[in-house]
């Protein structure tokens, strides 16, 4: 399934909802559940946290949905009447630097980071304040930062509570996917530290939606890519990835445990602007997407922040 968080613009106040998107509609998944009888929690982050029955409930309501072809307005919007949020506010957002080779090479060269492969993951945390959602705008301002960069990454989103978990069992620990562009202003690195230079407001750009794992056949091949103003800066592949998702879990779980909703970002490839010769960066009036087959693209504005 294709989980989003959504407001409807006719509403005032507009109370978050929680759906699920077949293709350019939303269906309002505490509203089949109602109907059906049943019951949802009302935001994604909570259905995390209910568990495997309350996403095996979702799925059954929806294929019976589809199955039925009812009225398609039933309990349903068009995607241009919704707006689309970021799909949850995570607990932690764990980044992950340097994991993949061709950006350990242009990071080294530009970004004074060491020229050998790590030998185990190198990690970071994003505050919760960091994340915005797709069409929300990225907040340059040029008091703090001339260096603001962009970084495509596929965000693995926890299901299951996870400590000290093997890589064995470490898919049994993933929820879904989605996409993180991991901003960072790269002129505000302190003594090798990256908090200040990743963490600030609106550097997390998240979703457009979460997609279950199910619906990824292999997280390890899809297609990565980066434009700004239409014009491609990053085109990779998560194969290149030189830590994979199970090796993450189990790194970090060994002594941060994970949460139902934690986010792990796990790298950019290159083509990062400070990578460019000369250096790349972005501006007011940009416009950023990042693109990662099979879930889509999350696009959002530069604007100033002053």
């Amino acid at each position: 399934m294709r989980l989003v968080t959504y407001t409807l613009a006719a509403e005032t106040p507009a109370p978050a909802r929680l759906g699920v998107q077949l293709e350019d509609r939303i269906l309002d998944l505490p509203a089949l559940a109602a109907a059906d009888g049943a019951e949802l929690p009302a935001d994604l982050l909570a259905l995390i946290r209910a568990g495997r029955p309350a996403l095996e409930t979702a799925r059954r309501l929806v294929a019976d949905r589809v199955a039925a072809g009812a009225d398609p307005g039933l309990d349903g919007h068009a995607l241009a009447d919704v707006t689309l949020h970021a799909p949850l506010r995570p607990g932690k957002i764990i980044g992950v630097g340097l994991n993949y080779v061709e950006h350990v090479a242009e990071s080294h060269r530009t970004l004074d980071t060491g020229r050998e492969l790590p030998d185990r993951p190198v990690l970071f945390s994003k505050p919760a304040t960091a994340v915005t959602g797709p069409g929300s705008p990225i907040l340059h301002d040029a008091d703090l930062t001339k260096e603001l960069d962009w970084e495509c990454e596929l965000a693995v989103v926890i299901g299951r509570r996870a400590h000290r978990v093997g890589e064995d069992q470490a898919w049994d620990h993933v929820f879904g996917y989605s996409i993180v562009n991991d901003i960072s202003a790269r002129d505000q690195r302190r003594s090798g530290q990256w908090f200040f230079s990743k963490g600030q407001d609106s550097y997390a750009p998240f979703g457009p939606a979460v997609v279950t794992a199910d619906e990824i056949a292999d997280p390890h091949d899809l297609d990565l890519r980066l434009t700004v103003n239409g014009e491609v800066k990053q085109d990779s592949n998560t194969r290149h990835m030189l830590f994979r998702i199970p090796r993450l879990i189990a790194d970090i779980s060994s002594g941060v445990t994970l949460e139902p909703g934690d986010v792990i970002a796990t790298g950019s490839p290159s083509g990062v602007g400070a990578g460019f010769v000369p250096p790349q960066f972005l501006r007011p009036g940009d416009t950023v997407a990042a693109t990662i087959a099979g879930i889509g693209t999350l696009t959002n504005p530069v604007v100033d922040a002053r």
